[in-house]
């Protein structure tokens, strides 16, 4: 059993990507449980096992390189609420003539009516 980083191959992830669509409907032509969830813990348990194992205590490059540090799983809403201050803020600054001028209008309509 392997634990650590797994070494990439060139030729093995050219060929997962390439196993197209004919290959898949043809095995589920055949067997109807083809690419269901938790059909490996039926048909081959010892390498189902295996490979959970291998999935647990080894990682890739791409792991590596897209990983973020989960500190609870619980969502936060000062963290929505800190986005949207931000997003409000880009918008903001993008679009700062339009909304100047839209203050603009609003401010002479209410000089105005409240003026009658």
């Amino acid at each position: 059993m392997r634990f650590g980083l797994r070494i990439p191959s060139f030729k093995k992830s050219i060929s997962a990507q390439t196993t197209g669509k004919f290959k898949r409907k043809l095995k589920r032509s055949i067997n109807s449980y083809y690419g269901k969830k938790g059909m490996g813990w039926i048909n081959n348990p010892k390498k189902a096992m295996y490979n959970k194992v291998y999935n647990k205590t080894t990682f890739g490059i791409k792991d590596v390189l897209t990983s973020r540090k989960h500190t609870s799983k619980q969502t936060n809403s000062s963290t929505y609420s800190f986005i949207g201050i931000i997003i409000a803020l880009i918008v903001l600054v993008a679009f700062w003539q339009y909304i100047l001028a839209l203050l603009v209008v609003l401010g002479l309509l209410y000089f105005f009516l409240k003026a009658k």
